[in-house]
C-alpha cells in the first residue's frame, strides 16, 4: 500500500484568484526589499571582518564552556566550531573561534586578542592557541561582491537554460519566481536580525536549485499537456498540470522539510542559520513553483506552434494562442 498525501484525481483550481496571489507575492517582495534597505542585514565575521582563533587541547571541546568563557568580555558575534580530521590523534581537540571585528576597528586588536586566551585559559588550562588569522574589511567587501555575482550568475544560468529547454514564456516565470524566493530568503533574515554569513549564501544557492527542479517537474508536465490537449485554454492545463503533479511536489517538500528540521532541532548553532534558510527556501519555493511560476506563464501566455499532421485529415495544427 502506497502513502498518498493527497488523491490522485485532486481539481484543485489554483488560478481562481491568480492576480490576488501574483499581487499578495509582489507585496511580500517589496516589504522584504524594504526591510533590507531600512534594517539591513546582520552580517557575520564572512563580511564583517574578524578574527579566528585556532585552539587545540588534550580534553574534547565543550562548545557552551568555551563561549561562558568568552561571553563575559562583551566582543559581540562569536562562532565556535570544533573541527573533525581524521588525521587527529586522540588527545588532538581542534577548535576555531571567530570573534567579530569591534566597532571603529579594522580588526580585533591584540589586547582582544590576548584577553580571549586569557579567558580560555582561566576556563581551561591545558589549552593551546595554535593560529591567529584575520579578515580585514578588503576581504569582506569581496566576499560580499562574489557571494552576490554567485547569485546573479546562478540566477542568469537558470533563464538560459529554461529558455533553451522551453520558451522565453516559461523562463520568465521561473527565473521571477526565483527572484522571488531569494529576496524573500533575504527579507525574512533581516526583518528576523539572523546572522548572515558564507553559509546563507550556500543556502540560497541550494534553494535556487530547489525551487528550479519543482518548477522543472510542473513545466515539463505543462508541455506535455499542451500537446495532448491542444484546444484547452491555457488556465486549464496548467491547473490539470499542476493537479497531477501535485502529489510529487507536497511528497518531497514534506520528506526535505522532516530532515531540515531534524537538524535545525538537533544539529546546534553552528548550522541552524543555514537550515533554518532552507527550511524557508523549501516553503517559499513550494509555493512560487505553483503560484508565481505558473501565474506568470498564465499572464505572458504561451504560442503553441504544431506542425505535425493530423492522423485523419492531414491538416497541420494552426497556432493556437493560448
Amino acid at each position: 500500500m502506497r502513502l498518498r498525501m493527497i488523491k490522485d484525481d485532486t481539481s484543485f483550481d489554483f488560478f481562481a484568484r491568480w492576480k490576488l496571489w501574483l499581487g499578495i507575492s509582489a507585496l511580500m517582495m517589496v516589504i522584504a526589499f524594504a526591510s533590507f534597505l531600512i534594517q539591513g542585514l546582520n552580517y557575520g565575521i564572512d563580511f564583517r571582518g574578524g578574527t579566528t582563533i585556532r585552539t587545540e587541547s588534550p580534553r574534547p571541546v565543550v562548545v557552551a564552556e568555551y563561549r561562558d568563557a568568552i561571553d563575559t568580555l562583551g566582543l559581540g558575534d562569536i562562532t565556535i566550531t570544533e573541527v573533525f580530521d581524521p588525521g587527529f590523534r586522540d588527545d588532538q581537540n581542534v577548535a576555531m573561534i571567530r570573534i567579530q571585528a569591534q566597532d571603529e576597528q579594522e580588526a580585533v586588536t591584540v589586547e582582544t586578542i590576548e584577553a580571549v586566551e586569557q579567558a580560555l585559559k582561566t576556563a581551561r588550562p591545558d589549552i593551546k592557541f595554535t593560529s591567529v588569522e584575520s579578515v580585514g574589511p578588503k576581504v569582506s567587501g569581496e566576499l560580499i561582491q562574489t557571494a552576490v555575482i554567485a547569485v546573479v550568475l546562478a540566477i542568469g544560468a537558470v533563464l538560459i537554460y529554461i529558455w533553451l529547454r522551453f520558451e522565453w514564456q516559461f523562463a520568465a516565470g521561473a527565473v521571477l519566481a526565483l527572484v522571488h524566493d531569494v529576496v524573500l530568503t533575504i527579507g525574512i533574515f533581516s526583518e528576523l536580525e539572523i546572522r548572515f554569513d558564507l553559509a546563507i549564501i550556500a543556502a540560497l544557492l541550494t534553494i535556487v536549485g530547489y525551487s528550479l527542479n519543482d518548477t522543472v517537474v510542473v513545466f515539463d508536465r505543462v508541455r506535455e499537456n499542451l500537446r495532448k490537449y491542444k484546444k484547452r485554454p491555457l488556465k486549464e492545463v496548467l491547473n490539470l498540470s499542476i493537479n497531477e503533479t501535485m502529489s510529487r511536489t507536497l511528497m518531497t517538500s514534506f520528506t526535505t522539510l522532516l530532515a531540515l528540521i531534524a537538524l535545525y532541532t538537533l544539529g546546534g548553532d553552528v548550522i541552524r542559520g543555514f537550515v533554518f534558510a532552507m527550511i524557508w527556501g523549501v516553503i517559499v519555493g513550494t509555493y512560487s513553483s505553483i503560484f508565481v511560476a505558473s501565474a506568470i506563464l498564465l499572464y505572458f501566455g504561451v504560442k503553441r506552434d504544431w506542425t505535425k499532421p493530423d492522423a485523419t485529415t492531414g491538416n497541420q495544427y494552426a497556432n493556437i494562442d493560448a
